[in-house]
């Protein structure tokens, strides 16, 4: 039995290297990649793919968000794919059919392939959804709750944490920069701080915050000034003193 396999991640080094490792699987077909979660729904009613590597933290939708849009009937077998996340492993471990850690190796992938077609062959459709379901309960108040609200006059825009590349200090405001957009949010950089730590955000100076999953080098050595540069080329002023927490959260995950 061939297996239809779909690759989501908004990382495209993390797509080339699954596809790298599974293109020598000759029971495999693979499906074009997606690179967010919009592209995959779509993807998933169209082509209907057996197997899904799914990406957990991507801007807009993330992976649940994507399980939550398609519904536990049709959704494929899943192997999630995460470098870190704040919904706990242990939920992974109770009801999805497996999870790559990145960064994650060629022989970790096959057990999870292995793992895959061991359930597929079994048929167990009804125990698939039964997972699904149990998973969309485990993280639904952690996805629901993590939302920002930024009112733009007669329109409310719902910002997740993951959709955020910094947060800085701007008067009596906060300034979020998700991609090309900016938003201005009243409240303190403290408060922001607070809010979102859980999501993965630390302090890089005492009026900024940044997403570590957006972070691609830092400089913090004492014969240059200290920066922070994004993986959208974005550089950011720093200061040694809050560069030793971001050093420190980076090596945690």
């Amino acid at each position: 039995m061939t297996l239809r396999v779909l690759i989501v991640d908004d990382e495209p080094l993390a797509r080339q290297r699954l596809q790298r490792i599974l293109r020598g699987d000759e029971g495999l077909e693979l499906l074009a990649p997606c690179a967010d979660g919009r592209a995959a729904i779509a993807a998933i009613l169209e082509q209907k793919p057996d197997l899904l590597f799914l990406d957990v933290q991507m801007p807009g939708l993330t992976g649940f968000d994507v399980l939550a849009a398609i519904g536990a009937k049709q959704m494929p077998v899943v192997i999630f794919v995460t470098a870190h996340d704040r919904f706990a492993l242990q939920a992974f471990e109770a009801e999805a059919v497996d999870y790559l850690l990145k960064p994650f190796g060629a022989e970790r992938v096959q057990k999870a392939l292995e793992r895959a077609r061991d359930f597929l062959a079994g048929g167990a459709r009804r125990k698939l959804e039964r997972q699904y379901d149990g998973l969309l309960r485990a993280t639904s108040a952690a996805r629901e709750g993590s939302c920002i609200l930024v009112r733009k006059r007669e329109r409310v825009i719902v910002l997740r944490p993951e959709e955020i590349d910094f947060v800085e200090a701007y008067g009596d405001y906060v300034r979020l920069r998700a991609g090309t957009d900016t938003h201005l949010l009243r409240g303190t950089l403290t408060d922001m701080e607070r809010k979102l730590r859980a999501d993965g955000f630390v302090r890089i100076h005492r009026s900024r915050l940044v997403n570590l999953l957006r972070v691609r080098e830092f400089v913090a050595d004492r014969e240059h000034d200290p920066m922070v540069t994004l993986k959208n080329g974005v550089r950011l002023e720093a200061s040694p003193a809050y560069l030793r927490e971001l050093q420190r959260r980076l090596q945690e995950r």
